[in-house]
């Protein structure tokens, strides 16, 4: 497997708090990676170490076959989309375009003036008076015309409305599909994941909790309810990613890749928000285990 981004005891600490630690994972290229996590978990810091803005307190970050930012070429590799989707609110559009055509070396002029084009954007309008879904998508197009490797978007679609965030998504998945570049797409919106998205990552506690790929993954967890009982007493092949209790009843989402053959429980599927918000809990709910698990 050709990995866009590894890393390997990653961290970053701010005086005596740390912002990631110890994050070791290997995200795969040719794939739409989604990047989850509550708030203050680690997303952006991972993002700004993965873009460059940030030095590593501790282990190390690949990017595209090297050092993040270490030299034109390799900024070259990587598009990035701020959460604020940044742009220049005295420039217009076209003025836009021509300063990504003086400061990137892989620009493509005729993929952005066909985007500006097809999402109906004037070029002479400056960008201060666009919407902020119209800015999103000057700023994913700006991404784009880089040709890069990796589009790295950190919660692009945070500010928008529903329909703005649609939008987006869409022209992001028609990007892809045409421009075969990889992606790694944080944001707090699972249902915005579930539609694009076909790998993951979940970052709880500035820590790494599961990553794998998004079809694996709800193959492999399942939701068990039943008469109560300790998570403890599972099968050893049942790992208990958390747990909830009535005094009569037990609701445990377990990662298994065998059968559950106890007849007491009953078993259901997980969707991926469900999946998600299981490792978000799972910290508060069972004993400490494996910090993170890799499923392929």
């Amino acid at each position: 497997m050709t990995a866009v981004l590894r890393a390997e005891g990653l961290g970053k600490r701010y005086r005596r708090r740390w912002a990631l630690s110890d994050c070791t994972l290997k995200i795969p290229a040719g794939h739409v990676t989604g990047l989850v996590g509550p708030n203050g978990a680690g997303k952006t810091t991972l993002l700004s170490l993965a873009v460059g803005l940030l030095a590593p307190t501790a282990g190390t970050i690949e990017v595209c076959g090297g050092r993040p930012a270490a030299d034109a070429a390799q900024l070259a590799k990587v598009g990035f989309v701020a959460q604020d989707t940044p742009t220049y609110p005295g420039l217009s559009i076209a003025d836009h375009l021509r300063l990504g055509a003086r400061t990137n070396p892989r620009w493509d002029d005729a993929v952005a003036r066909s985007r500006v084009e097809r999402l109906g954007l004037d070029p002479a309008q400056k960008a201060g008076r666009l919407s902020g879904g119209q800015r999103a998508q000057l700023a994913l197009t700006l991404g784009l015309a880089k040709r890069p490797e990796l589009l790295i978007l950190d919660e692009p679609v945070a500010s928008l409305d529903p329909l703005a965030r649609r939008e987006f998504l869409q022209v992001l998945m028609e990007a892809v599909a045409e421009h075969e570049v990889s992606v790694l797409l944080s944001s707090h919106v699972v249902s915005d994941l579930e539609r694009v998205c076909d790998h993951l990552v979940v970052l709880v506690d500035s820590q790494v909790r599961v990553e794998g790929d998004v079809e694996s993954l709800l193959e492999s967890h399942l939701r068990l309810t039943g008469p109560r009982r300790e998570p403890a007493t599972l099968p050893a092949g049942q790992h208990v990613v958390s747990a909830s209790h009535t005094d009569r009843q037990s609701t445990l989402v377990v990662r298994t890749d065998a059968p559950v053959l106890d007849p007491s429980w009953t078993v259901g599927r997980l969707g991926l928000e469900d999946l998600v918000l299981a490792y978000m809990e799972g910290t508060r709910a069972v004993a400490p285990g494996p910090v993170m698990e890799v499923l392929r």
